[in-house]
């Protein structure tokens, strides 16, 4: 039955069913899911290349805390735990998202629709993976830590999936707050403590998420139409989220640079951020002059800026955690 989210835009309503009996293929019959492709299934479900996004941005931030190299166990330890914290938290947000996960193209072979996964086995899964990672945390990093990646996981699958995901445009500002946690775990894990070098990250990580989002959720639009998700792109076309995405960048860019003013990096810091933010800037408004000329399918060129916007965080952190050498 359609349904209207706005004047002028109308979705699909989706239906809430299992997810196990979505699908018809190979892996739906429990006698026929072989254990290797079960292993693989269960890692899918903690989004591993999410991951190592994530931990990309708490490593770096462990060796600015420590001012040079950390305890290596200490890392391993955050790593692991990271790891288990923010997999239940994907898990979660899969064994949630199973009905329209199964409508979209882009989502439809995940375990939980294919029923290689079923939805008891996924929230188990996710809920072990929970109370695990609090545990490690507790035990082998510090309690703050603990408490943080606990909250992070919180926000991720309360916050934003049951609540603003399928409600808001803005799903994407607020429920990014989630990915920014790693940036106090790491700082946290080190000091014990937060300080401002960690709120500075944690900014640009903050307004980096939709101008790194966006540009996918442009390619995939119909998809999100599709389920009756309120992307920005969806509700709003292409100029208005061009259009946000250069105010982000520019936001995400100067907080970026803030951290030698408070003495935290040093010039190597300051370079890469200087050089990478102007790369950034100039594929943010190459893509709304794309926009702003009614350009669409593969001459928006929309991608280039989501896989730079990777590249571009790589780069950053690795300077984080190289500059305390280099003072």
């Amino acid at each position: 039955m359609p349904q209207t989210l706005l004047p002028g835009v109308c979705v699909t309503a989706v239906e809430s069913r299992p997810a196990g009996a979505l699908s018809q293929g190979p892996g739906s019959s429990p006698g026929n899911r072989p254990f290797g492709a079960r292993v693989k299934a269960f890692m899918i479900l903690t989004k591993p290349r999410v991951i190592e996004l994530l931990l990309m941005t708490t490593v770096p931030v462990m060796f600015l805390a420590a001012g040079g190299v950390p305890d290596l166990w200490l890392v391993l330890a955050t790593c692991i735990g990271g790891y288990l914290s923010a997999g239940g938290a994907a898990a979660f947000n899969m064994y949630l998202d199973r009905d329209i996960d199964a409508l979209m193209d882009r989502t439809a072979q995940r375990p939980l629709v294919t029923g290689m996964v079923s939805p008891r086995e996924g929230l188990v899964f996710a809920s072990v993976l929970t109370v695990v990672s609090v545990a490690w945390f507790w035990a082998f990093v510090n309690l703050l830590s603990a408490v943080l990646s606990f909250a992070a996981l919180l926000f991720y699958v309360v916050g934003y999936t049951m609540i603003l995901k399928r409600r808001t445009a803005q799903n994407i500002v607020w429920g990014g707050i989630a990915g920014c946690m790693p940036v106090f775990i790491g700082w946290s894990s080190v000091t014990n403590s937060v300080s401002w070098a960690a709120v500075v990250l944690f900014l640009v990580m903050f307004f980096w998420t939709p101008p790194h989002y966006w540009p996918l959720s442009m390619k995939v639009q119909e998809d999100y139409a599709r389920v009756g998700v309120p992307m920005l792109p969806v509700i709003a076309g292409n100029k208005v989220v061009a259009r946000q995405i250069v105010l982000y960048s520019w936001a995400m860019v100067a907080v970026s640079l803030l951290l030698q003013p408070l003495g935290y990096t040093g010039w190597f810091y300051t370079a890469v951020a200087v050089a990478c933010g102007a790369f950034w800037l100039k594929e943010a408004h190459g893509l709304r002059a794309r926009a702003k000329a009614g350009l669409t399918g593969a001459k928006l060129k929309e991608m280039r800026l989501f896989h730079w916007s990777i590249t571009y965080v790589s780069l950053l952190f690795v300077a984080v955690a190289v500059d305390p050498f280099l003072r």
